[in-house]
C-alpha cells in the first residue's frame, strides 16, 4: 500500500515557547532576536501583520516596537531545545516512523489502516501535542514529503482547515499547486526559483509539468526528485541512518569585542567543553581540533585578522580536559595581540565511534576517566549547564553572548523555575 506522510510543524515555534509560560502574551505582537540581539528570527502572527520581516535588524524597528508595544525576547536555546524534545517525544510515541527534520519540524509515516479519516487522526495528534506540551502545531498530509510541505503551508495559513490539511486523493491538488509559488516549494532555492521564473515557470503546477530532461539539465537530479514528488511519486528517502556526524562546531560571536588573551582562553575553553559534551552524548570521539578566531569584518576602522589552526590528538578522545588543553594550545599559536576579536570557536573532526579508539603505534595509551565525565554530564543535565565546569572557562564570562531580553530557562534550570506565591 502507498505510503502517506505527515509533516508536523510547530507554529511560530520560538514565539510559542515564550508564550507557554507567559499566556498573557497570546494575542500580542512578539518577536525573538538572533544571537547578540541582532536581527528578528521569529515573529508572532500579530508581528507579521505589522510588516516586520524576517531578518530585520533590531535597531531599525525600535520606534515600531515602542509604538505597538511589541514584546521582545532574546533567543533562549535551552528552553527551545527542551520543548522541541518534548514535542518530538510525543510524535515518536504516537507513530514508530518519525524523521526529525529540524528543531520544530518532523515527518511521520502514517499507518495505512485507521478507525478514522486522516484529517481526524491528525487532529487527534495535534490536540495531543497541545495538551501534553502546550505548543500549537500544524499538520500537512500527502503522498510525498514535498506535497506534505505544501499541505502544511496551507494548513498553517488558512484558518478554515483548523491546522490540518490533507492532500492525499484530493481533487483540488492542482489548485493547491497552482497557488504555490516555485520559491515556496521544498528543495527549490532562490537561485533555482529565479532560473525557473526566467523560463516562465512561476508556480508548483507549472513545475510539475516540466519535461524531465529539461529539469535534470537545469535543476540537477535533486530538482528532478522534487518534480517527481510534485507528481505524487515518493523518491526522497527518510534519513534515519545511524551514521555519525563528520564534524561538531561550537562557536559564538562575542557580546562585545575581545582583545585580551585571558578572555579568549575562557571562551575557547567554554566552547571546547560544549563540543566535548556533544561528542559524549553521541558516544563519539574526535581526532582533530580546529581552533579559529576572527575580528569584525564590518569594522573598517580597525585592522583585520583571521586565523585557524588544526591540532591533532594523540588518540581520538571526548575527554573534556584533553580537548580543552589541545584547543588552548592551538589558540596560543594563532593569537595576536593588538586586535579586537568578534568571534572564536572550535571544530572537532576526525570523528569516530567512542567505543573503538585507534591507538598510536608508538605512543602509550592515555588514561582518561569516563566515569568522571559521565558524572559531570549527569549533574549538568539535572541541574543545568555549567553547574560543573572547567575552571579555565571562567565564571563572569564578560565576553559571552548579549541577551538583554532573555526569558528564564523554565524547564532546564532549577534556579529559574517559576515561583508560585501564596496570596
Amino acid at each position: 500500500m502507498k505510503k502517506v506522510f505527515a509533516l508536523v510543524d510547530c507554529n511560530n515555534f520560538y514565539v510559542s515557547c515564550e508564550r507557554l509560560f507567559r499566556p498573557e502574551l497570546i494575542g500580542c505582537p512578539v518577536v525573538v532576536l538572533s544571537n547578540n540581539d541582532g536581527c528578528i528570527i521569529a515573529r508572532s502572527n500579530e508581528a507579521k501583520e505589522l510588516g516586520i520581516a524576517m531578518g530585520t535588524p533590531f535597531f531599525k524597528i525600535q520606534s515600531l516596537i515602542k509604538r505597538h508595544k511589541i514584546k521582545v525576547f532574546s533567543s533562549n536555546y535551552a528552553l527551545y531545545g527542551d520543548l522541541s524534545n518534548r514535542v518530538m517525544d510525543i510524535l515518536q510515541k504516537w507513530e514508530p516512523e518519525v524523521e526529525i527534520y529540524s528543531i520544530d519540524e518532523a515527518f511521520m509515516t502514517l499507518p495505512p489502516s485507521r478507525v478514522c479519516s486522516l484529517t481526524e487522526y491528525a487532529q487527534q495528534l495535534k490536540n495531543r501535542v497541545l495538551q501534553c506540551v502546550g505548543i500549537p502545531v500544524s499538520v500537512g498530509i500527502a503522498s510525498t514529503k514535498t506535497l506534505a510541505k505544501i499541505a502544511n503551508r496551507i494548513a498553517k495559513k488558512n484558518g478554515y482547515y483548523k491546522g490540518v490539511f490533507d492532500l492525499t486523493d484530493n481533487e483540488n491538488i492542482d489548485t493547491a499547486l497552482q497557488a504555490t509559488r516555485v520559491e515556496d516549494v521544498w528543495g527549490i532555492g532562490r537561485r533555482y526559483a529565479q532560473k525557473l521564473n526566467n523560463h516562465g515557470i512561476y508556480d508548483a503546477l507549472q513545475l510539475k509539468g516540466v519535461n524531465d530532461k529539461w529539469v535534470r539539465k537545469h535543476l540537477t537530479i535533486s530538482g528532478l526528485r522534487t518534480v517527481m514528488e510534485l507528481r505524487g511519486i515518493s523518491c526522497i528517502v527518510s534519513d534515519n541512518s545511524q551514521s555519525h556526524r563528520k564534524s561538531i562546531v561550537s562557536s559564538r560571536s562575542f557580546g562585545r569585542e575581545v582583545s585580551s588573551s585571558a578572555d579568549l582562553k575562557e571562551a575557547i575553553s567554554s566552547y571546547a567543553s560544549i563540543a566535548a559534551q556533544k561528542l559524549r552524548s553521541q558516544k563519539l570521539a574526535a581526532g582533530f581540533i580546529h581552533v579559529f578566531l576572527t575580528t569584525n569584518q564590518f569594522r573598517g576602522d580597525q585592522p583585520q585578522y583571521s586565523k585557524s589552526m588544526m591540532v591533532s590528538l594523540p588518540q581520538p578522545s571526548s575527554y573534556t580536559p584533553t580537548i580543552i588543553k589541545s584547543a588552548l594550545h592551538g589558540l596560543d599559536q594563532i593569537y595576536k595581540d593588538g586586535y579586537h576579536y568578534k568571534k572564536a570557536g572550535v571544530m572537532l573532526t576526525g570523528i569516530s565511534s567512542g567505543k573503538h579508539k585507534q591507538l598510536s603505534l608508538f605512543g602509550s595509551a592515555i588514561k582518561e576517566s569516563n566515569c568522571l565525565m559521565n558524572a559531570v554530564d549527569y549533574i549538568n543535565s539535572k541541574w543545568g549547564r555549567n553547574t560543573m565546569q572547567s575552571a579555565s572557562a571562567g565564571f563572569a564570562k564578560p565576553w559571552s553572548m548579549q541577551q538583554s531580553f532573555k526569558s528564564p530557562s523554565y524547564t532546564t534550570s532549577w534556579q529559574e523555575l517559576p515561583l508560585v506565591k501564596a496570596s
